[in-house]
């Protein structure tokens, strides 16, 4: 392992390497063990077997391409954060976003209180009004009897913190009661121990206010659990071609500003920063759809679906960007502790807690934005994506080894990315061969 003090993420030349001189650096690099390289590599990853213990009907497994982004630097500290996804460009958009927030100190990120909020569904309270006072007034005892429920996350820092209880008056079924349990899980996502806790406290709930405890569920709207991320880059490291670093710049926070304004644009800007965010929840064994779920739904907190992210210009010129969402991942717990491959992907980034996890997750959303924003602001989306689509297609057509590349290139220099077009590539090189 390299020790802490001379590793970096940059590490150039990092694509040009074999998958084997990949795999070798980033184990000499994060000191993996044999069996976490294994779990990278595909060939110690998730067995049938363990597969079957986790979910139903179980038949096999199936998998990802998993890339790792270079070139992070995140509170100071240096990160090599594996992704896995299919989509080409993703990785190599973070990488190459993060190699450019270096020099203005890289990602500085922080977490709130890893808090869950659990929901009950009080209905046919004879007085609502009163008996949401009557909760309140026995606040105390309900979050006392709370703790009781789970001794174990106590004992870590966590539990009940707090007790909300909301009166939903304009409902289709008539008014009832929405209490909000508020639990820190501490590194868990923290799904089962809300919703046991709140499926124990229905009992009392009901003695309390007369009615009666319908629905006992965790929201995924994890407003009280928010990531945040932020960096500056100076214009001349946004300058390429014929374009200046401040064209770019404010391409950019034009970009931004149809996204914040428009929800059609919102939701394909918002599905650029989840490319970002789902390849690391799902390497990491976390629950993806509820972070999915909790980041849509933040984006639309205000009545209107807009960007999750700002970007701006600084006094100085820089162009600055932030992004703020709900982060309800974990690093006990679930697959998280069982898969092979999400244990190695902890340690490759050197995690140690949930708010670390997402400080880094939401690091890579805002880079992943940043890198989308700016190909659509200036030489277009596709020129880049397709020059890596391109070798997907060549794949599709049934090239093999060097011929992949060689069709891949052909495609791109012809600006014709189609599988009936490789395939004529395909079949002209192999008769030239024969």
């Amino acid at each position: 392992m390299i020790d802490s003090a001379d590793r970096t993420s940059r590490l150039p030349g990092f694509y040009d390497k074999s998958l084997r001189e990949r795999a070798a650096t980033i184990a000499e690099w994060a000191g993996l063990a044999a069996e976490q390289i294994a779990a990278l590599d595909g060939t110690g990853g998730l067995s049938p077997d363990q597969a079957d213990h986790m979910i139903e009907n179980v038949v096999g497994t199936h998998a990802l391409p998993l890339g790792v982004a270079t070139n992070f630097l995140i509170n100071g500290r240096e990160v090599l954060v594996p992704m896995a996804i299919e989509e080409p460009s993703v990785v190599a958009g973070a990488s190459f976003m993060a190699k450019l927030a270096r020099d203005g100190g890289g990602f500085f990120a922080h977490t709130t209180e890893p808090q869950m909020i659990g929901q009950m569904q009080i209905l046919d309270a004879a007085d609502p009004a009163s008996a949401r006072l009557a909760l309140l007034e026995n606040k105390a005892r309900i979050l006392e009897l709370a703790n009781q429920i789970d001794p174990v996350i106590v004992k870590f820092g966590g539990g009940a913190r707090d007790l909300e209880v909301r009166l939903i008056s304009d409902s289709p079924i008539g008014p009832f009661l929405v209490a909000h349990l508020i639990y820190d899980t501490r590194d868990a996502m923290g799904a089962n121990a809300v919703n046991t806790a709140c499926e124990s406290l229905a009992p009392i709930v009901e003695q309390i206010t007369g009615g009666r405890v319908h629905l006992r569920i965790l929201s995924n709207l994890a407003d009280r659990r928010l990531a945040r991320a932020r960096c500056a880059i100076a214009p001349t490291s946004l300058a390429f071609g014929e374009f200046t670093g401040e064209n770019v710049r404010d391409r950019i926070i034009e970009a931004w500003a149809f996204a914040a304004a428009d929800p059609y644009r919102a939701a394909t800007h918002n599905k650029g920063i989840m490319n970002g965010v789902d390849a690391v929840v799902i390497v990491t064994g976390n629950d993806w759809r509820a972070v999915e779920a909790g980041a849509h739904s933040y984006a639309a907190r205000s009545g209107r679906y807009t960007s999750l992210s700002a970007w701006g210009r600084d006094a100085n010129g820089n162009l600055v960007g932030s992004l703020e969402m709900p982060m309800a991942v974990g690093t006990v717990g679930g697959a998280t502790k069982v898969h092979p491959t999400a244990q190695a992907a902890l340690k490759l980034m050197g995690v140690t807690s949930a708010r670390e996890l997402a400080e880094i997750i939401v690091s890579v959303g805002l880079a992943q934005n940043l890198a989308a924003l700016r190909a659509l602001a200036t030489e277009g989306i596709q020129r880049g994506h397709m020059t890596l689509h391109a070798r997907q297609v060549a794949i599709a057509a049934g090239a093999t080894g060097e011929l992949i590349e060689v069709v891949a290139g052909r495609l791109v220099a012809e600006k014709v990315v189609r599988i009936d077009r490789a395939e004529e590539v395909l079949g002209e090189l192999r008769l030239a061969n024969q």
